[in-house]
């Protein structure tokens, strides 16, 4: 039976209620919630029409558009569960996704068609292609053409799976997320109910993600953005350049992104207070940021700015840094913040068991978004998710006011001599040379101590510094332990298709 928490129920709504305001806003196309309605009940009648059942697994592999969530919302209206592939991925992933997934019908657009020509033995017997040239979306919108436009029931309720997202695979093959009708509501109906406005999503708001909606953040963003009737403003591709003038001209008010794209955001010239000026809420996420960076965010971006932590299994925020938080000199500055309203958040030994306050263990979190499981993976799923509480991948702790500290993924620790070191601490402490722009420190293997500390350095435009001064800097910084006794100097950082360092390429080339 359907309920208020599914996005058939929404999308409904929205048509019903304000039919003529803008949900989506991409290069210049404004697509009204009842257009969205209508065009993605059509897409529903047309992929029955494929004979698809509910819980088929619809791929889609090409840029993010109005198209793209239509067919998203099409995957709601019909019961099929909407597989994205973040056209970034290699030949190699692609064939995973498509084969773990088992997806009998495939969106692409024609740009990544080549991909597409190598993986013919994993193809869906049905491949709709997206475009024609010149045209965005003519192919995708001839196969959907002469199906009705009507509502349609598909009988799912806010526990059923709506997405399936592959995770990032910064350790390995991507798993497949299964997130439900619920991932999307469940914060704000909790956040509501304890009056609080940590995150607040109003029907005014011109809304943007610098993540695409090929992942889940960027999903979990436009879809509560979506639930709450705001005008979504979508990038085919985050460009720096492009996201300056989609705020300026497109008139954001709220925004999600990684510190690495508010970096590469605020070094563009055009970046003026001004051309800002919209804004009246920037959320982060995705990594740890570091201290100048936040600095400089909160100085130039004139606008509320709130921390979060989440994993694309969590299916929402778990943690908050709130904007009445984000004060210089506030202690908590360094933490993820507090469990957000309807969630719990406790650290473990290796044993499982609870933690006192400050002592490091790793995260697990509760929280009432948290994913149905991994596709076809059932020993993986319990292991990640245990009686309820998610296993996070991270290290960290508590204090004694509840607030979280998070110090790294476990598995990127560095043991030097028995002791444990956190990248993201020593990064940290980098970050405060002038010189530094941004780092990734991992461990490499030392016959002495098992593991020595590297660092990878980017510098800041043309200011550069030797091993040697940057080991000088952080003494007194960081205990000696944990200061890198080795050094490489690189241009960039490689990094996966959302943005995250890819430390196993890094700890190759040692």
């Amino acid at each position: 039976m359907n309920d208020a928490q599914t996005l058939t129920f929404s999308s409904a709504e929205h048509a019903r209620r304000r039919p003529d305001h803008p949900a989506i806003v991409c290069e210049g196309r404004v697509v009204t919630y009842a257009e969205l309605h209508r065009r993605s009940n059509q897409t529903a009648h047309a992929l029955l029409a494929e004979g698809l059942g509910p819980g088929a697994r619809v791929a889609y592999l090409g840029r993010e558009s109005e198209h793209y969530f239509e067919i998203a919302l099409g995957c709601a209206k019909s019961g099929t569960v909407l597989v994205p592939i973040n056209w970034r991925l290699t030949a190699r992933e692609v064939d995973h996704v498509l084969r773990d997934s088992k997806a009998e019908l495939l969106f692409i657009e024609r740009e990544f068609r080549p991909v597409a020509e190598r993986l013919k033995a994993v193809l869906p017997d049905t491949v709709i292609e997206m475009d024609t040239p010149g045209s965005l979306a003519d192919g995708f919108l001839k196969w959907r053409a002469g199906h009705p436009d009507g509502d349609l029931d598909p009988g799912t309720g806010r526990d059923d799976a709506f997405v399936q997202m592959y995770t990032s695979g910064t350790t390995g093959l991507p798993k497949g997320v299964v997130l439900a009708h619920r991932t999307y509501f469940t914060l704000v109906e909790h956040l509501t109910g304890a009056g609080l406005d940590w995150f607040d999503w109003h029907p005014e708001d011109r809304s943007m993600s610098c993540f695409t909606g090929l992942h889940s953040a960027g999903m979990g963003w436009f879809m509560v953005s979506f639930a709450a009737g705001c005008t979504n403003v979508v990038m085919r591709t985050f460009v720096a350049e492009e996201a300056v003038r989609r705020i300026h001209e497109d008139g954001v008010t709220v925004m999600f992104a990684a510190p690495a794209m508010l970096r590469m955001l605020l070094a563009e010239p055009d970046a003026t207070k001004e051309a800002l000026a919209s804004l009246r809420k920037v959320t982060y996420g995705g990594s740890s940021i570091a201290p100048p960076l936040l600095r400089q965010c909160m100085e130039r971006l004139g606008c509320d700015l709130v921390q979060m932590y989440a994993a694309a299994e969590s299916g929402s925020v778990v943690t908050c840094l709130t904007a009445e938080e984000h004060r210089p000199g506030n202690p908590k500055l360094h933490s993820a913040g507090r469990a957000c309203p309807g969630n719990e958040v406790r650290i473990v030994n290796s044993a499982g068991e609870s933690l006192p306050a400050g002592q490091v263990g790793q995260i697990r979190a509760w929280t009432p978004a948290n994913f149905i499981e991994y596709w076809n993976q059932p020993e993986a799923s319990r292991k990640t998710l245990i009686d309820g509480w998610l296993c996070m991948p991270d290290a960290g702790y508590l204090d004694d006011e509840g607030y979280l500290f998070v110090l790294d993924r476990l598995d990127d620790a560095v043991i030097v001599a028995g002791q444990n070191i956190y990248p993201a601490e020593v990064e940290a402490a980098l970050a405060e040379h002038p010189a530094v722009a941004e780092s990734a420190v991992v461990g490499v293997p030392d016959q002495r101590w098992g593991q020595a500390v590297k660092a990878v350095v980017v510098f800041d435009g043309d200011q550069r510094a030797s091993a040697r001064e940057l080991m000088l800097f952080l003494r007194g910084r960081i205990a000696d332990f944990k200061i890198p006794t080795q050094y490489r100097f690189v241009d960039d950082l490689p990094r996966n298709p959302t943005g995250k360092v890819l430390r196993r390429m890094l700890r190759a080339d040692a």
